[in-house]
């Protein structure tokens, strides 16, 4: 028997970021990391049908894997369906991914605040609330991109991106008003952080750029230390390493050199 252990849930690539922070803080940990590769990418979804079908999937990934704590590393999903996960399954514990308005507010000097966002975290009212309970005190301006995830799941598998597509999407995040500039941008979607070395490149200036991936794994590690004892799961000579699972069943080969290059096991079965 061994400890259950902590699913990482992303659309795609995103949650990687996670993972990666996840590791550092819990390195004795077992991860299972979960990718909707069959319904990438969720911007063209429509709420209630994604909706439904995220709900049906954390159904499977739940008997199947018996996680401690389910991290939902896309702000998409999370702020659209956490709150329906934790009433459908009321015993198991949901971390989710919101933008980190509150900390953007905390630490811009100009008061001009971006949130660059899928169209779907843009068009939320989850959003709006916390611009409303955190960002009274400035100027917070979503952009909503419909390419960006996909240039980051083009790069990170590739190698390579148009980089004058990744500035058209980025441009519309600074502002200059009465002599201020923007100063931060939030990276409201878990797969934007791996484009930003390319953002910084094409920027029109300097900002801070807030990557999500620490402030999730640290609350996932919070979550995890106020559990009671972890479930066990049965052990296996593969399940002791951690695993990479895809919806599809049948993954890019692409992303299986992606998965097994932050040091997971690719398994085809679906979830």
């Amino acid at each position: 028997m061994t400890e259950a252990p902590i699913l990482i849930f992303d659309s795609g690539i995103g949650g990687l970021g996670v993972l990666r922070e996840a590791r550092v803080l819990m390195p004795t940990r077992r991860f299972v990391y979960a990718v909707d590769d069959a319904a990438f990418p969720y911007g063209p979804w429509e709420e209630n049908a994604l909706k439904a079908h995220l709900i049906a999937l954390f159904g499977r990934l739940i008997e199947a894997h018996r996680p401690e704590i389910s991290v939902i590393a896309c702000n998409t999903a999370s702020t659209l369906v956490i709150d329906a996960l934790r009433q459908a399954y009321p015993g198991e514990t949901f971390v989710g991914t919101v933008p980190a308005i509150k900390p953007a507010a905390e630490r811009t000097r100009s008061g001009l605040v971006s949130v660059l966002a899928t169209p779907g975290t843009v068009r939320r009212q989850y959003t709006r609330d916390l611009i409303r309970d955190y960002g009274g005190q400035v100027h917070v301006r979503l952009v909503g991109s419909q390419t960006l995830a996909g240039l980051a799941e083009t790069y990170m598998r590739s190698g390579h991106v148009d980089e004058a597509a990744v500035h058209r999407e980025i441009e519309p995040c600074f502002v200059e008003q009465d002599g201020r500039r923007t100063d931060i941008v939030v990276l409201a979607c878990t797969h934007y952080p791996f484009l930003a070395n390319r953002m910084r490149k094409t920027a029109p200036w300097p900002v801070d750029w807030i990557d999500p991936a620490e402030a999730i794994a640290r609350r996932a590690l919070a979550v995890s230390q106020q559990t009671p004892e972890p479930v066990l799961a049965p052990a296996d000579n593969e399940r002791i390493f951690d695993r990479a699972v895809f919806t599809t069943g049948r993954p890019d080969p692409a992303l299986i050199r992606l998965v097994r290059g932050f040091g997971l096991i690719a398994d085809a079965s679906r979830p």
